[in-house]
């Protein structure tokens, strides 16, 4: 049986695979105090090359997911917010950049790139296998990419969770509601998917609001009342 791999999916690969070398490349830059400026940096062009490499390549389904990718990132600003200024369970240390509240200015963008994967690869899935299976593997990808980010983005002295039960660098409270937030950024974005733009709003503010909420409620459920 030959196995080909579609245009679109060597695409996404490729303008992944370059902003990982951009990656590599801004965070070596040897400038001490500035790791906000470098994570800006890395924000803003994601958030440039993925619509303009979709528009020039004439994938329109591509702007639709980072648009919404991209409203739901800046709704996220609110969660971190509370999560660190009420509750004091998340820490973004000083980093050389601005700061809305308590949270880095870059959070506002950064949410749209672990969002843009799980959307784009569930529609991927979606085209070979059932909802159930669809659902199965967004919840696991979500995991793992979210999982990936809370082991990993201290050493980059972004964020990291402090006063909570941890795995590693992984706090517990926040496994299942960010599978949650995966899951419903992929509906969300069905339910809107060929509607108008302005739907995506209060869409997006939705499934804020049910993340803030979840991740209100598993806080309180495992480590006021399971771990007390």
């Amino acid at each position: 049986m030959e196995f080909k791999i579609s245009k679109v999916i060597i695409d996404f690969l490729l303008i992944h695979l370059i902003f990982i070398v951009i990656c590599i490349s801004v965070l070596l830059i040897p400038i001490p105090g500035y790791m906000g400026i470098k994570l800006f940096v890395l924000v803003v062009i994601y958030n440039i090359i993925i619509p303009l490499y979709a528009y020039l390549r004439h994938y329109s389904d591509w702007i639709q997911v980072w648009l919404f990718a991209f409203i739901l990132s800046l709704f996220q600003i609110w969660p971190d917010w509370f999560l660190s200024a009420e509750l004091v369970i998340l820490v973004f240390p000083e980093d050389g950049f601005f700061k809305i509240g308590t949270v880095s200015l870059y959070m506002a963008g950064l949410w749209t790139i672990p969002l843009f994967l799980i959307v784009f690869i569930g529609l991927r899935i979606q085209e070979k296998y059932s909802k159930t299976y669809v659902y199965i593997g967004i919840a696991i990808l979500s995991l793992l990419i979210f999982g990936l980010a809370e082991q990993t983005m201290w050493i980059l002295q972004s964020w990291y969770a402090q006063n909570v039960s941890m795995i590693g660098h992984l706090a517990l409270y926040i496994i299942i509601p960010e599978v949650i937030l995966g899951l419903s950024t992929y509906i969300g974005f069905k339910e809107v998917q060929d509607k108008h733009n302005l739907l995506k709003i209060p869409v997006a503010l939705t499934i804020m609001l049910l993340y803030l909420g979840s991740a209100t409620f598993f806080y309180f459920l495992i480590e006021r009342v399971i771990l007390l």
